[in-house]
């Protein structure tokens, strides 16, 4: 294939061969610049049906424009064979790189970072890679990651579930040999290794996989053979102690939901897992030079009386108005169930009634929904979600409600239903009219002056992103 020509590009070096086909260095001639050329399987030349849902999935995936994604440039023919036309990305791939042994934290955070923006965006759109693996990974010289053939196991293969699990996107006829060590069979999802349908849970649980060898150098579930390699998924846990012992709290959490054999208990988004990981601490303390630390000291000392006549003052203030210590940052992402929007209404730009409320220690919220397809019967509810749970849950009692707003104390709702102004317990019950009201565009709960001082709380600030499963924000 060296020096050939497929239309108008120029095949200059062979970069790689896999189940999907092999792929090229080539030359553009008609806009002279370097492109990677992927030549479908010869099981395509003759099956109509096939090729014509791959055209439609390359046209879905065109629809992706994003910074970690490889871009599709065209799908065509030479001489009767399909070939894609893709973005040549430069750099190592991450099969590569480890190679070398494990990735420092801090440069695999920001790996996997990059890794969960780029599937976040996918995932958005319905598109679910579902053969992700270090080889289809790339860092280029700038440090700028690149998730690569994103999508082509979906355009390859059914979405009904497989009863033979060799036809598995991510098991090649290369693989069946024995004493091979595998590749992409260690980055199957339980689901694919029974042969079930995949969802972008299944790129969650290789995201877990990925993350967790850049971190320990070691594949979470080796196998020198298929059956070693999916047992080892079916039934094992990955080594934790392999993990480096600076490695925050935070990030450990995120690799154990990841990586939940049941996916029901899996993060279901991977903007969960991104929020996990971002701004962990992973370096230990170091250890302070003895010059350093007198220097410090000396200025201490040298502020004391300052220090100590400030301190007396604060003492004596929070002991006035007793008002709680900070309290230290809390992220997380917040999702309307499937199905849902929120119910809030905009008029020339400017919110015209809530649709959610935060309780004032910041623990949960409660949110107004109701369904997203116009042909049901779009009769709102109001919702309770706890920051500490991964679902929320109808408030009964609320049924019709919109505008909620909540208690100081968090104990009660209010909101506005059928003409009525209510309020119900947090946890459900029979609601309480407060009064009559033609409609409630927002509301707040009355406070004395002792009640504040005594229920006051460290500021509680929030960030919404708007995604298409919440526009109607």
């Amino acid at each position: 294939m060296i020096g050939t020509m497929l239309s108008h590009y120029r095949i200059t070096e062979k970069l790689g061969q896999g189940g999907m086909g092999e792929v090229y260095r080539a030359e553009d001639t008609n806009l002279s610049r370097q492109v990677a050329i992927k030549i479908l399987p010869e099981e395509f030349n003759h099956d109509a049906e096939r090729q014509a849902r791959f055209e439609r999935e390359a046209k879905l995936l065109a629809s992706l424009n994003h910074t970690n994604i490889a871009s599709i440039y065209g799908l065509e023919q030479a001489d009767g064979k399909p070939f894609l036309v893709l973005e040549l990305v430069e750099g190592q791939t991450l099969a590569e790189r480890l190679k070398k042994g494990p990735i420092p934290p801090d440069e695999t955070l920001d790996i996997c970072r990059q890794m969960a923006d780029g599937l976040e965006a996918a995932h958005e759109k319905g598109i679910v890679h579902r053969d992700l693996k270090p080889a289809n990974v790339k860092v280029t010289p700038e440090g700028k990651l690149k998730i690569l053939d994103f999508g082509l196991a979906k355009a390859y293969y059914d979405q009904a579930p497989a009863t033979d699990p060799s036809r598995s996107p991510t098991i090649t006829d290369q693989m069946t040999a024995p004493g091979v060590i595998l590749g992409t069979a260690g980055y199957m999802s339980p689901e694919q290794a029974n042969g079930k349908s995949t969802d972008k849970r299944t790129d969650v649980w290789a995201f877990g996989c990925i993350l967790y060898e850049c971190l320990t150098g070691k594949r979470a579930f080796p196998g020198e053979t298929i059956t070693e390699s999916i047992a080892r998924i079916l039934e094992s846990e990955p080594d934790w102690a392999q993990l480096p012992a600076d490695i925050s709290p935070s990030v450990r959490a995120v690799l154990r939901q990841c990586l939940q054999k049941d996916r029901t208990r899996r993060l279901r988004d991977i903007a969960d897992a991104w929020i996990g990981i971002q701004d962990s601490a992973t370096r230990p303390s170091e250890p302070v030079p003895f010059s350093r630390r007198f220097s410090v000291w000396w200025t201490v000392g040298s502020v004391a009386v300052g220090a100590l006549a400030a301190t007396l003052v604060t003492v004596a203030l929070m002991r006035h108005s007793r008002v709680a210590p900070s309290a230290s940052v809390t992220r997380a992402i917040i999702r309307t169930a499937p199905g849902q929007w929120l119910d809030g209404e905009r008029f020339r730009g400017r919110p015209t009634r809530t649709a959610m409320a935060v309780s004032s220690d910041g623990s949960f919220i409660v949110y107004s929904a109701i369904p997203e397809n116009p042909g049901l019967q779009a009769r709102p509810q109001i919702y309770l979600r706890r920051l500490s749970q991964m679902d929320a849950a109808p408030i009964a009692g609320t049924e019709g409600g919109i505008s909620p707003f909540l208690s100081p104390d968090g104990r009660w709702v209010g909101c506005w239903t059928g003409g009525k102004v209510v309020k119900t317990s947090v946890e459900g019950g029979v609601p309480t009219t407060l009064c009559d009201a033609s409609l409630l565009f927002g509301a707040s709960w009355g406070l004395t002056a002792a009640s504040y001082i005594r229920l006051r709380r460290p500021a509680v600030c929030i960030v919404f992103r708007l995604t298409a499963a919440n526009r109607r924000l």
